[in-house]
């Protein structure tokens, strides 16, 4: 595999391939999925952070989109939300070489959800997602500090807090806000409540009623843990991050990266 290729693939985002009922499984988690817990504060931070920066008529590319699940977030906002991804399935496609085609300063908001473990050339990443913004726009970025593996094709890192903010400001961005999501213990009862699950599934009949049992059993209790867990632990020892960014000003040409 070339290095390219392997850029391209490890930027896919995603725990999967995209499915049709991926999206609003994201938006709007069950009880009895496995990953409702985390799904829902996820939604949660999302909406957050973009209620606080998107304004109607703001262009927000979704980079790197797959299925798009929270593309609902911006236009419920009147945001104009553009996917980003490889092939033609999107507005806008993302090149062999991870290169958006989208114009430099042509875009409000770039919104980065849970794609960011499986890129490849993170700098490439951030040096487009940087000149495609406006000197005032900005950037929600999530991605993983706890989570299973889960190439697609590829899946290179995890983060603690700290870790992200280094990574991000190295990259000619400044956090503004953060928020954590689903905290260490309750993290692991989802491990446990996805392994179990994974085995019971190949039950036959009774496989998947048996799993939707588990799992809102063990959902209760992870979120009955998570509320227990003092703030300043899940803080730096989440699942997940989201990261609402602002852009540094320029020092370099546009559409040098």
């Amino acid at each position: 595999m070339s290095q390219a290729t392997a850029n391209v693939g490890s930027m896919r985002r995603r725990a999967g391939v995209p499915t049709p009922r991926r999206a609003p499984r994201r938006l709007k988690p069950r009880i009895w999925n496995t990953d409702w817990l985390v799904l829902g504060g996820l939604r949660t931070a999302i909406s957050e952070m973009a209620r606080r920066v998107g304004r109607p008529g703001q262009i927000v590319i979704d980079f790197g989109c797959g299925d798009r699940p929270y593309a609902q977030v911006f236009t419920d906002l009147g945001c104009r939300h553009l996917g980003a991804d490889f092939g033609d399935a999107a507005e806008l496609t993302i090149d062999s070489n991870g290169y958006l085609s989208a114009d430099d300063s042509s875009a409000d908001g770039v919104a980065a959800i849970q794609v960011l473990e499986h890129v490849g050339d993170l700098r490439r990443y951030f040096a487009e997602a940087r000149r495609v913004l406006r000197d005032d726009g900005w950037m929600i970025l999530s991605t993983h500090g706890s989570w299973l593996y889960h190439p697609h094709p590829e899946d290179h890192r995890r983060w603690t807090r700290q870790g992200l903010v280094y990574e991000i400001e190295t990259h000619d961005f400044d956090v503004a806000a953060s928020m954590s999501v689903v905290g260490p213990l309750a993290w692991t009862t989802i491990l446990r409540l996805t392994c179990f699950s994974y085995a019971l599934r190949k039950a036959p009949v009774v496989g998947h009623p048996l799993t939707a049992v588990l799992a809102a059993v063990m959902n209760a209790r992870a979120w009955l843990e998570d509320k227990a867990t003092p703030a300043w632990v899940t803080r730096d020892n989440a699942c997940v991050y989201v990261m609402l960014c602002r852009p540094r000003a320029r020092t370099t040409p546009r559409g040098v990266s």
